[in-house]
């Protein structure tokens, strides 16, 4: 699992950012002062911030969603709810504090369906099944009442780690943003260098970070023509539990599959799935129709 999320998210992303040129990066080159909110932009912010905080929290619990998701929907939601949208990209609060709040909100409650079903909505989540999976605990409600001293601390450090942001991004902020000026072409051997070790230190094996360095040219691949690499850890967390609860489900009705279909619990989310993968594929479907009448 660690080899697939490194190579995915890690090398991938290396070797998309070395086909980047350097003037493409996005650097802060105005001094940075007034940190902290004024009244006025406290008063301006507090209904984006709650209009956020509820879409996030939302987002969150959905599968696929997670906190990108969130703040693309809460800023396009306040956008258009705000009387002066033209503001939106030029110094709006709004268009900032809405995002944020939907980032933050969605982090936490995609906890949620983790601890209660054992099922991560997205790919942090499945990162954090992969990371609890290698301890040997079990996702899902057993957390709770089995080692409760693991759940309330995670509940916890939602609240100490949002603490911690504000003490240290707050007198730090204009170091991380200098560390962009740092060349790529500089960082990347170093980061190639701490992944490798992080992946062989597991089991001490060089096969793994050669498994890793496939997945990386897998995962480029796969964001070189727009496809989200995010669903494929997914399918490899989520592939041996659907495959056991099949099984145990398959020996428990004796052979006969037609049991997910009579039952109704089954029943609803089978449509419910085959539904969305049916509303996922109509825009595709509707831009092909117009490409051909329009030709």
């Amino acid at each position: 699992f660690a080899n697939i999320a490194m190579g995915v998210f890690g090398f991938a992303e290396i070797i998309r950012n070395l086909e980047l040129p350097p003037e493409s990066r996005d650097i802060l080159k105005t001094k940075i002062s007034g940190l902290m909110p004024t009244r006025q932009d406290l008063i301006d912010s507090s209904g984006a911030i709650a209009r956020g905080t509820i879409i996030g929290s939302l987002v969150g619990i959905l599968p696929g969603g997670g906190a990108v998701i969130a703040s693309f929907a809460a800023y396009t939601f306040e956008k258009k709810l705000s009387k002066h949208p033209e503001r939106f990209g030029r110094g709006a609060i709004q268009g900032v504090a809405a995002p944020e709040s939907a980032n933050n909100a969605a982090a936490q409650t995609s906890f949620i369906p983790l601890l209660t079903l054992g099922i991560p909505p997205n790919a942090v989540m499945a990162l954090m099944v992969g990371a609890m999976t290698i301890h040997g605990i079990v996702p899902g409600p057993q957390v709770m009442s089995k080692q409760p001293e693991l759940f309330w601390g995670m509940i916890a450090s939602m609240w100490l780690g949002n603490l911690m942001l504000v003490v240290i991004n707050l007198p730090l902020v204009g170091i991380w943003v200098s560390l962009l000026r740092v060349p790529y072409r500089l960082l990347y051997p170093s980061i190639i260098v701490f992944c490798c070790i992080g992946i062989y230190s597991i089991n001490n094996s060089p096969t793994d970070v050669s498994i890793a360095a496939i997945f990386g040219i897998v995962g480029y691949w796969l964001v070189k023509h727009d496809f989200e690499p995010a669903p494929l850890l997914l399918g490899f967390v989520l592939g041996p539990l659907m495959e056991e609860n099949l099984r145990r489900a398959m020996l428990i009705a004796r052979g006969d599959a037609t049991v997910f279909f009579t039952r109704p619990i089954s029943a609803v989310l089978l449509s419910t799935a085959i539904i969305l993968l049916i509303l996922a594929a109509l825009p595709k479907m509707r831009r092909r129709r117009d490409e051909v009448f329009v030709e």
